[in-house]
């Protein structure tokens, strides 16, 4: 039996923050499905948006957030996370992390969509969430219990609370923890999706687990879809940041057009569901796009990990047209939390881009994730210090459900990008949704669960909760954009 007093699934940058911030007082195991590296802020490119410059203030990166989540976002949510942007940067810095600065050493700060100012710090160019997330692991050293490679099943549920979770090591063993408090951070679910910036391991697992359990979920029609992954061959090959945009970048046509010249008064640095479907929409008329960096100084030194992502994959720099297409980027919905963290199950949290605390919207202001990752991964973490829990001993009879022969990943990926993608109909959410319950209830063909069954067994059963709540919400609203049209908008990009 394994026990702890606070179980954190996932290691990106909120669950590594509340860690260390929980881990000197009380008893911590973290865990991850894959290596303790394989997490989207660790890839995140953008930097971190907070409120530090001079001429700034929270007001303006409250303001920004709320236009852009077009005014659905919960207010009190996103108050937290201006007011305390600052602070967190300030509390990075005194844990040892590193922001680029100017020979004055005062931030050099980045602009990128739908900022009305530059407010966005960086570290190594692009690599800010490899910075902070390398901070807090070397920081976590002999503090914190880390296993890698085993896969959350279900949580443990006895008289309603959640006592710990079941998981799957990677020889599809079962093993129990069990914990006074559990904290599910497992990230997002963009790797449902044909196109996607996220890691393999972002497939909706602690949406899943929460759905199975009766958890409440909130907002999961809202995906975000990044204008610029680097698109080569029929597939995409990394991230090109939006901060390449807000140096200059343009997106183009191949036949010379602006694409986002007269849509929006803030053209190419536009919200990006905007930019996503005015690339769709050039991509649905024949169209090739690209992003022109022509403008952009220094591009190696300012950008070297796309730079180098970029020679990689062949692309002769001297010819500045990089092929782009819109991929799934960021979950705005997820596991519904209050103020603290808790979902609606005693004992079970939900902190980072798994949970949904209603900061976001409909459409996650660029470079607020990181940020969101580090106030409410420290807020729970307090909460959490200052709760006395009892240590009274529970374990729960759990024996792994029977496992169902799934479609591959790549067919549940396309069924995704092709039907509840970037525009959708009301017919082809209705067929996806017909396609993910004659899965979901095809028990003819029974199998041992195992780690790459229960992956495809989570990524169907969240591809239809979105398909579903995408369906009910009738309105186009941010990231959800229903075209009322019944013909077929999606499968144009293949």
């Amino acid at each position: 039996m394994h026990k702890a007093e606070v179980v954190i699934i996932g290691s990106g940058i909120a669950a590594l923050m509340a860690a260390d911030e929980i881990c000197d007082k009380k008893n911590v195991i973290v865990f991850t499905k894959g290596t303790i590296n394989e997490c989207n802020s660790m890839i995140a490119q953008g930097g971190v948006a907070a409120a530090v410059s001079p001429g700034d203030t929270w007001q303006q990166h409250y303001e920004d957030t709320i236009v852009a989540g077009c005014y659905v976002n919960n207010k009190n949510a996103v108050l937290e996370l201006v007011k305390n942007g600052p602070k967190a940067i300030e509390l990075m810095i005194e844990k040892g992390m590193k922001f680029d600065c100017d020979e004055n050493g005062m931030p050099q700060l980045g602009k990128e969509g739908a900022h009305g100012r530059r407010r966005i710090l960086h570290a190594g160019g692009d690599a800010t969430g490899k910075y902070l997330v390398e901070t807090l692991l070397n920081r976590l050293k002999g503090r914190a219990k880390i296993v890698e490679n085993e896969t959350a099943v279900d949580f443990l549920i006895k008289d309603e609370r959640c006592v710990g979770v079941a998981v799957l090591d990677e020889r599809n063993n079962l093993k129990k923890y069990y914990a006074h408090n559990t904290i599910v951070a497992t990230g997002g679910i963009g790797s449902l999706y044909q196109f996607s910036s996220n890691v393999h391991t972002a497939t909706g697992d602690g949406i899943a687990m929460a759905y199975r359990a009766g958890c409440e979920l909130a907002d999961l029609e809202f995906v975000q879809f990044h204008p610029t992954l680097l698109y080569l061959n029929g597939s995409c090959h990394g991230l090109i940041s939006e901060a390449v945009r807000g140096e200059g970048a343009f997106l183009v046509t191949g036949s010379g057009k602006r694409v986002m010249k007269d849509l929006h008064s803030m053209e190419d640095l536009a919200p990006r569901d905007i930019v996503s479907r005015a690339i769709f929409n050039e991509m649905k008329n024949g169209e090739d796009v690209y992003l022109d960096i022509s403008p952009v100084n220094n591009f190696s030194k300012r950008f070297p990990t796309i730079y180098e992502n970029l020679v990689s994959n062949g692309l002769n720099l001297d010819h500045p047209l990089i092929p782009v297409v819109p991929g799934a980027h960021f979950h705005m919905g997820g596991v519904k939390t209050n103020e603290n963290g808790e979902t609606s199950i005693k004992h079970l949290f939900a902190i980072g881009e798994v949970a949904c605390t209603g900061v976001h919207g409909a459409n996650r202001l660029a470079s607020n994730s990181l940020l969101e990752g580090m106030v409410f991964g420290e807020k729970v973490a307090h909460y959490l210090l200052n709760r006395d829990d009892n240590d009274e001993e529970i374990e729960v009879i759990y024996e792994l459900p029977i496992g169902r022969n799934m479609p591959t990943k790549e067919e549940i990926q396309e069924i995704m990008m092709q039907k509840v993608g970037i525009i959708r109909t009301e017919k082809e959410l209705q067929d996806a949704i017909n396609w993910f319950h004659y899965h979901l209830s095809n028990d003819e063909k029974s199998v041992n669960l195992t780690v790459d069954v229960l992956v495809r067994l989570n990524m169907i059963t969240v591809g239809n909760l979105i398909a579903q709540s995408a369906l009910n919400r009738k309105e186009s609203v941010g990231s959800h954009f229903l075209d009322i049209r019944e013909t077929s908008t999606n499968q144009v990009i293949a």
